[in-house]
């Protein structure tokens, strides 16, 4: 036996173990709570006390919940963008001057094992706030397991309003949920039109036709486009929520081409690579935009081989981008510990939600989720992706991250080719944040 391992057996056998902790924690409340006849509430707080151990040396556990963390860019940046965080704040004496561990919850991009893994992390790791989600699908039904564990849970990934809809209507029980990013579902829509009102005339898009995947995640997208772009001072040549799993783009594309579009204005996840590669190794006559999840991976211009050079895509954060004096310090930092690897959108998120917590908890003086509940809601945090302060209880969407320019605001990057032959995601809007001027297919 190593001594790693005698000293985690040795640990594992003390009832205050930190992997513990937390089920005990709940465990004695709820007992104490449940029985309180014949025993005073010294009493209870007595025992509960000797239970658990004095606070000052127990580890502040950060419970991490990604979806196959191992194989797919999105949770591996949630979990490494964390891992970040932890590690910086280790260096710097830790949360409150109590050390800081991780525990990951692989979530196996299944809703029911995101509530299992949730449960694991909280009961059995004693977590003291959970970070990550990052598909809709999963957050919505765990919204009733962190109601009913009552622990501090900051979302980083999924954009559904379903949730912060939740915390307004029922505050008292899903008052424990904050959303730190990206930007919820209907301001993500708000983003398009800013984008095409403030930049779409300097880059030439007069013209564009309306492109969305019939996947359920597009569906406020297309209602809130079809009811908003009528607006717009650029004409929509036509409009296409074309069917999932399309894998031939040729026959749409010949429809933009003969509508006279500018650009073919897109929002894409499952058939993102398919789009692009029947647009730009075809040469085909338009722009090519919008939002495009897969465009957003850092080694996506490798993935395929230059095809979507010239095309513009959307994200909170790219490696580029300066959008806070934190941002290119944590880009540096994540490359250096990941062996030259960039951050996905996740990990800014996952890195900004760590940090926010342990600035919530220093200024509180305590990890007590009820506690940072009212701390959480009147902070004002300088992030990675922006300057994060969250909604009240009265707004319709309660603990959600503000938008704006002034708070969070995502980019507009287009992908351009270096010198050398790689690929570099330019940031293009807003104008502040620009890292480059927007470029013409060469084929044009």
């Amino acid at each position: 036996m190593t001594d790693s391992h005698a000293h985690r057996e040795a640990a594992d056998n003390t009832v205050g173990s930190s992997r513990r902790r937390g089920f005990d924690r709940r465990h004695v409340l709820k007992t104490t709570a449940g029985s309180a006849a014949g025993l005073s509430l010294a009493g209870c707080l007595e025992t509960a006390g000797s239970i658990l151990g004095s606070d000052d040396v127990e580890p502040v556990t950060i419970g991490v919940l990604a979806p196959n963390p191992d194989s797919d860019s999105t949770g591996r940046s949630i979990v490494q963008g964390a891992r970040t965080a932890v590690d910086e704040l280790k260096k710097a004496g830790g949360i409150n001057g109590r050390d800081v561990e991780m525990a990951v919850g692989d979530t196996n991009s299944s809703p029911q094992e995101a509530r299992r893994q949730y449960q694991r992390l909280v009961l059995e790791e004693g977590a003291d706030v959970t970070v990550g989600i990052s598909t809709s699908e999963a957050l919505v039904p765990l919204m009733d397991d962190i109601a009913e564990q009552e622990t501090l849970h900051l979302t980083a990934g999924s954009a559904t309003t379903t949730a912060s809809q939740k915390v307004n209507e029922e505050y008292e029980k899903y008052k424990h949920h904050f959303r730190v990013g990206p930007v919820n579902g209907s301001n993500l829509a708000q983003a398009q039109i800013e984008f095409l009102t403030e930049k779409g005339g300097d880059i030439g898009w007069n013209s564009i036709a309306v492109l969305a995947e019939d996947y359920d995640w597009t569906e406020g997208l297309w209602s809130f486009y079809q009811s908003r772009f009528s607006d717009l001072d650029i004409d929509v040549t036509m409009w296409n929520r074309y069917p999932p799993a399309t894998d031939d783009f040729s026959s749409i594309y010949d429809d933009v081409e003969a509508s006279d579009a500018d650009a073919a204005f897109i929002s894409t996840a499952h058939t993102g690579t398919k789009a692009i590669r029947d647009w730009g190794p075809a040469q085909r006559e338009f722009a090519f935009g919008g939002i495009h999840v897969p465009m957003q991976l850092p080694s996506y211009y490798r993935l395929t081989d230059g095809a979507c050079r010239f095309a513009v895509g959307y994200a909170s954060a790219t490696a580029t981008s300066e959008l806070t004096d934190k941002t290119q310090p944590f880009v540096k930092m994540y490359q250096n510990r990941y062996g030259g690897q960039s951050p996905v959108y996740t990990g800014f998120i996952s890195y900004d939600a760590v940090k926010l917590f342990a600035d919530a908890a220093g200024r509180a003086g305590t990890v007590d989720s009820e506690t940072l509940v009212g701390t959480l809601e009147d902070t004002s945090f300088t992030g990675t992706t922006g300057t994060l302060e969250f909604h009240g209880p009265d707004h319709q969407f309660a603990h959600d991250v503000i938008y704006g320019e002034e708070n969070v605001q995502p980019i507009y990057f287009q992908w351009q080719e270096t010198d050398d032959g790689e690929g570099v995601q330019e940031v293009i809007w807003p104008d502040e944040h620009a890292s480059a001027e927007y470029v013409d297919p060469t084929w044009f």
